[in-house]
């Protein structure tokens, strides 16, 4: 029993809904493509108002361990972000079809319909339990063959368990982690049957910091935990992160920092009662969300494919050690031309582009460059909203007033720009950002770059290039105009003319 597919996207996240309008974008036939994804929700999740069908969501009935629930649903792929940013807000949550890929970067809403229209085969709630790339072949498993001759791996990532750590706990059921749509049907129910009482948030990170958002604005009691000395350890600044510490303990949220979780008091009902901290600090709880980080899903392709940065290697076209093997996303370590190295970028804008980017390169090649992208990395929560480009590598410099609604912070390396946070700017500030962040001007003050701040991209980002031949951000200087070494040697060339007519004049005299 088998299946053959020209394309084969394995893995049903963000990425993979951008990499199929892609494909259409790009002329594929219908029955050429096929998505296979294992991601399954379940029939708690109802609306009042819309049957399962309309909210883009695949119905059927199972007879197996689920059979309690009912039903088990298969989802296409969606936005991921909103689960964390939407989907759990008290009043008007969002819910699917709403985000459904590829609506987050004003595309069209691939709904179900969608991919039955454009010929495009979901294979959901089916696990791939073995790859082998050299026979160009997927094994599922319920045993079914599936072949191809393009493979894009989009398998992402997983949650981090606490049992990873040594602390036992996970399947407690008021104990969350929050990665797909299951689990933040989960986090609602959770939430739901203790209106008013005390969360723990394990982890300072994005999925900390944007689920202790979403849980006190639901009247929810909330401590977040982590071993570091300040939230987003990875890319803020100890300056950066008071900043918004100080807005969450205005709403009521309590940070303990510098130790970790050690284990849980857990009743006779099994559930989670108190959380224990390694300082001895004990937290009463009735419900915990996890949130300690991700590993990349690249088991079925180790000894196969080559690794690096944890994720799957590739070039520049998203190409593996394989070459009819392409892969996008979390999962995908790639080549960043603007620094020079690889990296394995976790975050929704790297998904969507990477993906767009294999497409390209596998149905037109020739026309299709190395990938060049600029890290780009953002969160929204409360009424906040910032973004951060390039790299958080070598000095800092903070402007803005750090005591209102607009601040910021540029990296200088080597004597160059190389990064760029903003909160609360416009669409020109954040465009202005992003276009002076890939140029990576060379700074010879960093306290006029501090009194310039925002200003100091606005005004790089609108000057023409020197030389429009020559735009390598290594060799691109805009603070040290050629203005000055153009007259130079205007100067050194007329005199060298005039000296060699002089010389040529006296020696026809002499012949």
């Amino acid at each position: 029993m088998g299946r053959a597919f020209v394309y084969v996207i394995l893995g049903g996240g963000v990425a993979a809904g951008y990499a199929a309008l892609e494909f259409t974008k790009k002329g594929v036939s219908p029955g050429e493509l096929c998505i296979i994804s294992e991601e399954t929700t379940f029939s708690a999740f109802k609306s009042a108002v819309m049957p399962a069908s309309e909210l883009g969501i695949i119905v059927l009935k199972v007879h197996n361990e689920f059979d309690s629930y009912g039903s088990r649903e298969y989802v296409p792929p969606y936005e991921r972000p909103a689960l964390t940013k939407g989907y759990l807000l008290p009043e008007a949550p969002a819910r699917l079809p709403s985000f459904h890929t590829c609506v987050g970067a004003n595309e069209e809403r691939l709904t179900p319909k969608w991919y039955k229209e454009h010929g495009i085969e979901l294979v959901l709630g089916t696990r791939v339990k073995s790859v082998d790339v050299r026979r160009k072949t997927l094994l599922t498993a319920v045993g079914e063959t599936i072949s191809y001759n393009i493979l894009i791996i989009a398998t992402g990532a997983r949650a981090l368990k606490l049992e990873e750590f040594g602390v036992s706990g996970s399947d407690a059921e008021n104990v969350c982690y929050l990665r797909d749509l299951a689990d933040a049907n989960r986090v609602v129910d959770v939430i739901q049957s203790y209106a008013g009482g005390n969360a723990v948030v394990i982890g300072g990170g994005y999925i900390g910091m944007e689920c202790a958002a979403s849980l006190v604005t639901n009247r929810i009691n909330v401590t977040m935990v982590f071993p570091e000395a300040h939230c987003m350890a990875r890319l803020f600044t100890p300056k950066i992160a008071s900043y918004y510490e100080g807005y969450y303990n205005s709403k009521g949220v309590q940070f303990v920092k510098g130790t970790v979780l050690s284990s849980f008091d857990i009743d006779h009902n099994g559930k989670v009662t108190a959380v224990n901290l390694r300082d001895g600090s004990r937290l009463p709880a009735d419900m915990v969300v996890v949130g300690i980080g991700i590993r990349p899903n690249t088991s079925l392709f180790e000894g196969q494919l080559t690794l690096e940065k944890g994720g799957i290697k590739v070039n520049g076209r998203m190409q593996t050690s394989n070459n009819s093997v392409y892969a996008v996303g979390d999962v995908a370590a790639f080549p960043v031309k603007l620094f020079g190295e690889t990296r394995r970028l976790e975050h929704v804008d790297s998904a969507r582009k990477t993906a767009k980017h294999a497409v390209g390169a596998i149905m037109e090649p020739e026309k299709t460059d190395e990938f060049d992208y600029l890290p780009f990395f953002y969160s929204r929560v409360f009424t906040f909203s910032w973004q951060f480009y390039g790299d958080n590598a070598g000095e800092v410099v903070h402007f803005g007033d750090y005591s209102g609604k607009t601040i910021g912070a540029y990296w200088i390396s080597k004597g160059q720009l190389v990064g760029s946070f903003l909160e609360g700017g416009t669409k020109e500030d954040y465009e202005a950002l992003a276009k002076t962040t890939r140029l990576k001007p060379a700074i010879d003050d960093i306290t006029e770059l501090e009194t310039q701040g925002l200003g100091f991209a606005l005004t790089v980002s609108k000057k023409p290039l020197t030389s429009p031949l020559d735009v390598s951000p290594s060799t691109l200087v805009l603070e040290r105009p050629l203005f000055a070494w153009h007259a130079t040697a205007g100067v050194i060339m007329a005199a060298s003319i005039a000296a060699f007519a002089y010389w040529y004049g006296r020696r026809r005299r002499r012949w």
